[in-house]
């Protein structure tokens, strides 16, 4: 199995933006900033 740094930087961002959801985020902007985020990471990781 060949790891891809690029890829593994990626999966390992995605991780940390869903848990700092599910702690809770209380501003409704930034909230949004995240899940756009977490949105284009998955399109990149082929996850969505």
């Amino acid at each position: 199995m060949k790891v891809n740094c690029q890829d593994h930087r990626q999966s390992m961002e995605l991780l940390g933006l869903r848990l700092r959801l599910e702690k809770g985020v209380p501003d409704p902007k930034e909230r949004g900033e995240i899940e756009k985020r977490i949105q284009a990471l998955e399109k990149d990781l082929k996850l969505a």
